[in-house]
């Protein structure tokens, strides 16, 4: 029942939050119009033109959030959604705490869910974040040159 709540449940929110992000980001892409908008302040559309101006930028972020949101959601390679989603999911958090205040409760919900997934797949992540001292890896059937 622990998993449930401090794993799945947070899995399941930021799969499906970016899952919403992405289709309403590939409607404005493919249609010119948003499924989901909330209410965003000027300085914070004024941002997101500036993103959507680029011309490559938003197609980007949106592929990333549909591929991270898939692997959340379908407990597949769940810790590789959560690292390519987390960039993102901080320049969400920082928009909404400087350039959009009404998106703070948001901003919240992805940080706890961020970090309860963070410290369950930590193990997952412990290679990335070694000191880099750990001796390679050498198959048995290796040249004996290899092996030392």
């Amino acid at each position: 029942m622990k998993k449930f709540w401090l794993v799945t449940v947070p899995r399941v929110v930021l799969g499906l939050i970016f899952l919403a992000g992405a289709i309403d980001g590939f409607s404005f892409i493919l249609t010119g119009t948003h499924v989901i908008h909330p209410p965003t302040s000027d300085r914070g559309l004024q941002f997101e033109a500036a993103l959507k101006a680029t011309g490559f930028f938003w197609p980007l972020m949106k592929v990333v959030e549909i591929i991270g949101a898939i692997c959340l959601l379908s407990n597949r390679a769940p810790a590789f959604g959560l690292a390519i989603l987390s960039p993102i999911m901080t320049v969400v958090v920082l928009f909404h705490l400087f350039l959009n205040p009404q998106g703070i409760p948001l901003a919240f919900l992805l940080v706890i869910c961020g970090g309860l997934l963070l410290r369950a797949y930590a193990t997952r992540y412990a290679t990335v974040f070694g000191s880099g001292d750990a001796e390679p890896v050498v198959a048995a059937d290796a040249p004996q040159a290899a092996r030392r």
